[in-house]
């Protein structure tokens, strides 16, 4: 059998590949795989990870849509369609935006971040979605990434120039027994405005360990929205980083767990200029014997004054055999600045329930009727004609969770 290391370079020296991303293999193999004694992996189980399980992909194989994916691209202007990473067919047309795809060296970014630079050796192309200066884009545009292979390593970029407006949404689906290792920039610039719905809906027996990271020039605002449901274990880690004044970031992370799914998410909002904000609100339920953590850092760097940064995490435990973390962290480096940070972790709310059920609710459905109110205003970022089909897809998967108190 093939081991992982050969068939990478194998896949290497047949794309004939560049100094950068030779470059970048031998980072990932200098760096190794992660392990639990390094603080930023110990909650994963990556005693269970094996790479010579996975089979790289060598092209894309075409593959049809999910009905979840046909029923999104009915709502937007402009359908991108990846497989596997690999840029399939652009759909629609819509004025001042540009669909690419591209070579790239991302390396840089990333030098002590295994995965990305594993990324960054194997992505098939870097595709890049451009929104010209001035643009504004009132239809929402859908990126679709179906995964197929055994190992795949999409990489999507966005620049959303100045005093552009749109809203991208990212659907990820497919990957049964699959490594799925996402790179993803935004680059926001001056007065721009660019509202980002993530959801990944990967079948649960998925490996998903992603990686975004948001740069803001001056009056830039980023609206990001990440919804998980799917992956045996899902990590996520979405960064933002304040390059201009009067920058915003908005971010919004929520997940979905049940079975032994583990979901990892960890944030960091980099304020390296003053008069910047930031707002974080992280939220996600488990049942059975999910776990989950969230890991979150405000990072004020010294001479960013008037900086406004708030993180707050709440978990809801739907079993008394799940279980979640919350770790907030602040690194102020500046006085001048007002800073905030909460979480909680704890059942659904007994009065609540009481209130419902005393006006003729049944139990079931007070507590599915919670559970969606906990779920629904981290809804907000979609277009609403999205919302409303994201929305159904969670009802539907709520439905078939069940409540177990101790």
């Amino acid at each position: 059998m093939t081991s992982f290391a050969d068939s990478a370079l194998s896949l290497l020296d047949d794309r004939d590949a560049s100094s950068d991303r030779r470059d970048a293999w031998r980072a990932f193999t200098t760096l190794g795989l992660p392990t639990t004694s390094d603080e930023v992996w110990r909650y994963a189980p990556l005693g269970d990870l094996d790479l010579d399980r996975f089979a790289l992909a060598t092209r894309a194989d075409a593959s049809a849509p999910s009905a979840l994916a046909r029923s999104l691209a009915q709502h937007a202007g402009l359908v991108v369609t990846m497989i596997d990473g690999e840029l399939a067919e652009v759909s629609g047309e819509l004025a001042g935006v540009s669909v690419t795809a591209e070579e790239s060296d991302w390396s840089a970014h990333y030098d002590s971040d295994a995965f990305a630079q594993l990324n960054c050796a194997l992505h098939p192309t870097t595709v890049t979605l451009r929104v010209a200066d001035g643009v504004s884009v009132d239809e929402p545009i859908l990126v679709v990434n179906t995964i197929t292979a055994g190992a795949s390593f999409p990489q999507l970029r966005v620049v959303s120039a100045r005093g552009s407006r749109a809203s991208v949404v990212e659907f990820l689906d497919g990957g049964a027994d699959s490594l799925v290792v996402p790179l993803t920039e935004f680059d926001v610039g001056d007065d721009a405005y660019l509202v980002v719905s993530s959801y990944q809906r990967l079948h649960t027996s998925a490996w998903h360990i992603a990686r975004s990271t948001g740069r803001l020039g001056r009056g830039a605002r980023l609206h990001q929205s990440v919804i998980s449901v799917g992956a045996h274990y899902n990590r996520s880690r979405n960064d933002a980083e304040f390059l201009g004044t009067g920058a915003e970031n908005e971010l919004r992370t929520t997940f979905l767990g049940f079975g032994d799914q583990v979901h990892d998410f960890r944030t960091r909002q980099f304020h390296k200029v003053g008069r910047t904000r930031s707002t974080l609100l992280s939220k996600g339920a488990v049942a059975d014997t999910a776990r989950s953590v969230y890991t979150g850092l405000i990072e004020i760097e010294k001479g960013a004054k008037r900086t406004d940064a708030r993180q707050t995490n709440h978990n809801l435990l739907l079993s008394p055999h799940a279980h979640a973390d919350s770790v907030p962290n602040l690194d102020i480096r500046e006085n001048d600045v007002m800073c905030a940070h909460a979480s909680s972790v704890g059942p659904l709310d007994e009065l609540q329930r009481w209130y419902l059920e005393s006006r003729g609710v049944t139990r079931p459905d007070a507590e599915r009727l919670m559970i969606q109110g906990f779920f629904y205003e981290m809804l907000a970022t979609l277009p609403r004609e999205l919302a409303a089909v994201v929305e159904d897809d969670l009802g539907s998967t709520l439905g078939r969770l069940a409540t177990v108190r101790a």
